[in-house]
């Protein structure tokens, strides 16, 4: 007799994700963009999530997908303080970091279905070492480090593209303020290796 095989049922499961569109928000129609709920979060556009409670929204800079690089526009992670949570003795990544992750997987994968260099690019981001770049705009220069928002942005991102961040051998970070926009500006490029002359 077959064994009794358990399939995931992502619908079941506790960590729910669903698309809703905005309704009474005067300035989008009901037919246009359209926000996350995850675990009853509306995720909507450009928040800073220094709050955990605050919402996502989609990003206003458009992706750009090209053979050998990857541009997005995010917005701020948690800082680190929301990022984890401890449970049982153990460092865990918290509901405001999951959340964070789901909402850039699918900023990333929405970016690669719209462009038709997607296949090119995966192609070459898997082919050799990576370069990322990100440019952090707060709406504070004092409140927030540069490195605590690395980790889980470069993860997010590349889990999203379905790579391994351990192809990243060269890392910018920059820190800006943009009190009316807070965001960050991920790069990921493909480096030519070098050149060695005989």
């Amino acid at each position: 007799m077959p064994s009794a095989r358990r399939r995931h049922n992502f619908r079941s499961s506790k960590f729910r994700l669903s698309a809703m569109s905005r309704r009474g928000d005067p300035t989008c129609s009901s037919t246009s963009k359209k926000v996350l709920r995850i675990n009853g979060t509306i995720l909507s556009p450009k928040s800073d999530l220094s709050n955990p409670k605050a919402a996502l929204r989609t990003p206003s800079h458009p992706p750009v997908v090209t053979a050998d690089a990857f541009r997005v526009t995010l917005p701020v992670p948690p800082s680190i303080n929301h990022q984890y949570a401890t449970v049982n003795g153990r460092r865990l990544l918290s509901s405001a970091g999951r959340a964070y992750k789901v909402f850039v997987g699918r900023q990333v994968w929405l970016a690669l279905a719209q462009s038709p260099a997607r296949f090119s690019l995966r192609d070459q981001l898997q082919s050799g070492p990576l370069a990322l770049t990100i440019r952090f705009f707060f709406a504070s220069a004092l409140r927030r480090d540069l490195d605590g928002g690395l980790k889980i942005a470069q993860d997010a991102v590349c889990e999203g593209l379905g790579l391994n961040d351990n192809r990243i051998i060269e890392t910018h970070l920059y820190k800006q303020v943009d009190k009316a926009d807070p965001r960050i500006e991920v790069s990921l490029s493909f480096l030519q290796p070098p050149h060695h002359s005989a």
